[in-house]
């Protein structure tokens, strides 16, 4: 059974354009079936700021209105998407850009209203790998931006770590699937101060702990939560850290097992 990599690139890597730049050059490098799943988040507020369209969160989550589905549609689906593959393909990456909505891959079913209406916001229901399988096994990469749909014409605002998630566990049982979040720690760090105190293994029973103890809060929950969802559906093996940690074996990261 062949590999298939699923890498998630956060705004560390969006929001600057060299480190943008040098990460797709050593992404096109891997010699495996591969998707890249992109977020654009402080891109998307910035464009927000400027239309003067007011950016409303609740707990680090963005609320989704029409105008605002409108400016992370031309954002993430437009600008972003579109520079990647651009630059993939300057980097012999043959590569095509997607929302779910392209090809039916990714179906959302509208977030519940209550206890909090994040409007325009889907939850991931469903993957079809059916296309992407056809581009995959003639060497074409897919690169996913942070858009599903609801198979009723309604586009919907979704977490990019969900989808990365999402699509490794849609191609378990087709292939060895690898998933690997890229932020810009060295991972899941036992002191938020201190880059170097990386726990380099988190599995099932210590996790627990650590949130208990308040080493892992807030916004790295949902992350660790969607690692945890990939992992017990047959996800091989699932990474936290630098992108670093793609190309160089000795790089420290974290590591989430069963």
């Amino acid at each position: 059974m062949k590999t298939l990599k699923v890498i998630k690139i956060g705004g560390n890597i969006i929001d600057n354009d060299a480190a943008l730049q040098q990460f797709l050059k050593e992404f096109a490098t891997i010699d495996a079936p591969k998707i890249l799943v992109h977020g654009g988040g402080k891109l998307a507020t910035k464009l927000a700021q400027q239309m003067q369209v007011e950016v409303k969160m609740v707990d680090g989550r963005r609320i989704t209105d029409q105008e605002t589905l409108d400016i992370i549609t031309m954002m993430y689906a437009g600008k972003i998407n579109k520079n990647v593959v651009a630059q993939l393909q300057a980097n012999n990456c043959n590569a095509i850009g997607f929302s779910g909505a392209d090809g039916n891959t990714i179906v959302s079913d509208l977030r519940p209203s209550k206890p909090i209406d994040y409007g325009f916001a889907g939850d991931v229901v469903k993957v079809n790998t059916e296309t992407l399988e056809i581009l995959l096994n003639n060497n074409v990469t897919p690169v996913f931006c942070a858009i599903t749909h609801d198979e009723n014409g309604q586009l919907l605002n979704t977490n990019a770590d969900t989808i990365a998630s999402e699509l490794a566990i849609g191609f378990a049982s087709i292939y060895n699937t690898e998933l690997y979040y890229c932020f810009e720690k060295n991972g899941v760090l036992e002191d938020v101060d201190n880059d170097d105190s990386v726990i380099e293994n988190i599995n099932t029973k210590s996790y627990p702990s650590l949130i208990e103890n308040g080493i892992i809060y807030e916004g790295m929950l949902p992350k660790l939560n969607n690692c945890f969802h990939a992992i017990n559906h047959q996800v091989q093996k699932v990474c936290i850290g630098k992108s670093e940690m793609l190309f160089h074996k000795n790089n420290k990261h974290t590591t989430i097992t069963k």
